[in-house]
């Protein structure tokens, strides 16, 4: 940030009074433009059927990560609740119907300034196409999931929960709530 929203004079960077953290403060009218992280909002959406259980996932057709998998997930926009964004992600990326349940996982991603929420869902069909941000959709059971393929740590680690919550089930437990915060840069391949 170079200028002010409010009366686009040049901003400083420095702790304002009452504050511990730099800011982008303008001199000019006083106002400090905050940052925040962002919410990162997304469902995994499960098919139940032959006795199997499958996840639709998207294949990314936009950076970062083009050409992996991932689950249906994006930015949360203004005027949106957690569950409408996973909802309105799910038709944009994968074109499906979706019946929400419970926050599932939260990740906390601080080297970028992000936080990953992400929903256990039903898919309500099979009637899903890949929205303009994904090449392909396709549903996995656990044993297809293309695990050195996957877009991002925070769908590894929602996946690995999720599977591992699902045999849990099988045996009379339940699904659970799961955060977890990922410090590290993902490596990209060069």
């Amino acid at each position: 940030m170079k200028f002010c929203s409010e009366c686009a004079h040049p901003i400083s960077i420095l702790i304002p009074q009452d504050d511990t953290r730099e800011r982008f403060v303008c001199a000019n009218c006083g106002v400090i433009h905050y940052q925040n992280p962002k919410m990162v909002i997304g469902a995994i959406p499960v098919w139940q059927g032959d006795g199997e259980t499958r996840i639709l996932l998207c294949k990314r057709a936009i950076e970062p990560r083009h050409g992996y998998w991932t689950l249906p997930a994006g930015f949360m926009e203004n005027n949106e609740t957690t569950s409408d964004a996973a909802i309105r992600e799910t038709e944009e990326e994968a074109g499906a119907k979706i019946e929400l349940h419970g926050l599932f996982s939260m990740l906390n991603v601080p080297h970028v300034h992000q936080v990953h929420m992400f929903y256990r869902a039903t898919l309500l069909d099979l009637d899903y196409a890949a929205g303009i941000e994904s090449l392909e959709v396709k549903m996995f059971s656990e044993a297809e999931i293309p695990w050195d393929d996957i877009a991002f740590p925070t769908v590894s680690h929602t996946l690995k929960y999720f599977f591992a919550d699902l045999a849990k089930t099988r045996e009379g437990g339940s699904f659970g709530f799961h955060a977890h915060d990922i410090h590290k840069p993902m490596r990209t391949s060069a």
